[in-house]
């Protein structure tokens, strides 16, 4: 009879004692879990600064690539030098919005002179994709490739834009603008159109 109270005794306390750890294990895999899990918010607050209207007509734009190499020579330490290949675009435009109602002027009965604003840069931009850092070397401190690396992305765009004006992109955006204009303000007036620019 004592025997087995003990044997049902002891059943009772391995039951409990397995119940226990079984509890204990899924409370600390629970936490566990709890603990690693992450949830990812996005907030977002959408402010409009300025809204511009558009009148610029692009009538041309530059792809262009360069090689562009800055060296910092120095007496003790190795040179700075860094080699960048640039890939972006200009673009030549016309502001429309600068267009007034005395800048058409008619010569004859027959003709038309349309004074259209001077051609401008609409924007130059480096293709951050395309364009790449090949080199760095001499940078001794862990911000001075970070430094070299902004500082040629600038000289960079600058370089595209010299360029581009070497290139003549404002005088082949008044071609195109008198290439474009003139054909399609023919036809609208049905008379002989001359562009002409305001300087």
């Amino acid at each position: 009879m004592k025997q087995s109270a003990i044997h049902s005794r002891t059943a009772v306390l391995l039951v409990v004692a397995i119940t226990t750890v079984i509890l204990i294990l899924s409370l600390f895999f629970y936490i566990k879990r709890q603990f690693f899990l992450a949830r990812t918010e996005l907030n977002e607050d959408v402010m409009v600064e300025k809204i511009v209207s558009m009148g610029k007509l692009e009538l041309v734009k530059y792809s262009m690539k360069d090689v562009i190499e800055k060296k910092q020579i120095r007496n003790i330490l190795p040179d700075k030098r860094i080699l960048f290949v640039a890939v972006g675009e200009v673009t030549g435009c016309i502001d429309l919005t600068k267009l007034k109602k005395n800048d058409i002027v008619n010569s004859k009965s027959d003709s038309v002179t349309v004074f259209l604003p001077m051609p401008e840069i609409c924007y130059v931009k480096l293709d951050h994709q395309q364009s790449k850092v090949y080199d760095v070397s001499g940078a001794w401190f862990p911000g001075d490739s970070k430094d070299m690396v902004e500082d040629i992305y600038k000289i960079a765009e600058q370089k595209i834009l010299e360029n581009a004006g070497k290139q003549n992109i404002l005088g082949k955006t008044k071609e195109n603008a008198k290439l474009i204009f003139k054909p399609m303000l023919e036809n609208i007036s049905g008379k002989k159109v001359g562009i002409e620019f305001r300087q």
